[in-house]
């Protein structure tokens, strides 16, 4: 069997659009492309080695491949060769509705996400891990096809953008693995698969006159 890991660099309201440069993803008017480069530190870049440092194959939506296809053939001489290198002798997993030139080697289209995916994993293999793929996610969170989740929350609020989660999210519940702050303050979760969503009560038993009032008054309103 074969997880599926997710890694996401996102703002503190959850916005994971065009991290790496003013042009990677302006869509919807996005103005702040690139805010993830200022703030880059050694332990951002340490976690990144962790969580691929273990045998993996890319799991990509379409505007990602061509973001990673137009920029990684060309790098392995450049500062982030090592990655460079992994990515390019890997298998390429691209998830599109439409036909789309899988130019970089080791590439395969995914026709329909959820279906091939969920058959992906059903196989022996390496990890299966995202970066980027915004849409992509959506579809995954959805048919609960995510064993873990690598977060990489930076100290910047974006105001707008494409979210790491959206509705449509299938309920699941998560541990946190591990953790780590940088000195740029980039906090640095690894949360894995932990059972059902479990729920408490903190209300008083029985309830008061007032919560009963209360919540007869939401029953009405809809």
């Amino acid at each position: 069997m074969r997880k599926v890991i997710v890694g996401a660099m996102v703002s503190l309201d959850g916005v994971m659009q065009a991290p790496g440069g003013p042009e990677e993803d302006p869509t919807g008017g996005f103005g702040y492309g690139g805010w993830v480069a200022p703030m880059v530190d050694e332990v951002f870049g340490e976690e990144i080695d962790r969580m691929f440092g273990q045998p993996f194959d890319l799991l990509l939506g379409r505007k990602t491949y061509e973001i990673f296809a137009a920029h990684w053939p060309y790098a392995e001489d450049g500062p982030d060769d090592s990655i460079a290198r992994a990515f390019n002798s890997i298998n390429k997993y691209v998830a599109t509705r439409k036909g789309l030139d899988l130019t970089w080697q080791g590439s395969v289209a995914l026709n329909d996400a959820a279906e091939d995916v969920a058959r992906l994993k059903r196989e022996d293999g390496p990890a299966l891990v995202t970066q980027g793929s915004s849409d992509l996610l959506q579809t995954l969170f959805a048919n609960d096809l995510v064993d873990e989740i690598n977060v990489f929350t930076f100290p910047v609020v974006l105001g707008q953008g494409k979210k790491l989660f959206r509705d449509g999210a299938k309920p699941a519940a998560f541990k946190l693995a591990d953790s780590r702050v940088s000195p740029g303050g980039i906090v640095i979760g690894r949360y894995v698969r932990d059972g059902k969503v479990a729920t408490g009560d903190f209300a008083m038993n029985p309830p008061t006159p007032a919560e009963i009032a209360r919540r007869e008054k939401l029953r009405q309103e809809g």
